[in-house]
């Protein structure tokens, strides 16, 4: 399976070589900025930049197809790469509040509910 926190060129919105909007996937950045700035940078340092990018689009591996499922799942994984710090403490957050709700229902079904009693008995 395909590494979903990895850089990867994206084919399928790519302007030339799919540089910059694998950079706009990687790190969630519009990618109509991500342009802007490399033709700006271009003027300013031609041979650097566009040596750079070469060196990118030759090196970096093309995206695999259905790498996400949803644009959700971009997004998740996008906030995972950007910091994954924040993204974990997120999850373990989600966990937490999932283990205090069934908790709750816990306690709700094996604690001693009269009232709920008195209704199976008067069925019987």
């Amino acid at each position: 399976m395909a590494s979903r926190t990895k850089f990867y060129l994206d084919k399928q919105n790519a302007k030339w070589l799919g540089v910059c909007s694998g950079l706009a996937d990687y790190t969630g950045i519009e990618v109509i900025w991500l342009r802007l700035g490399f033709v700006l940078l271009t003027f300013a340092m031609f041979p650097f930049n566009l040596v750079a990018y070469l060196l990118i689009a030759w090196m970096a591996p093309a995206a695999p197809r259905g790498l996400y499922e949803t644009p959700e799942e971009a997004k998740f994984w996008q906030g995972v790469r950007s910091n994954p710090k924040r993204s974990t403490s997120e999850i373990r957050s989600k966990f937490r509040d999932i283990d205090r709700r069934l908790a709750d229902i816990e306690v709700y079904y094996t604690s001693r509910n009269t009232r709920l009693a008195d209704e199976i008995d008067s069925l019987r």
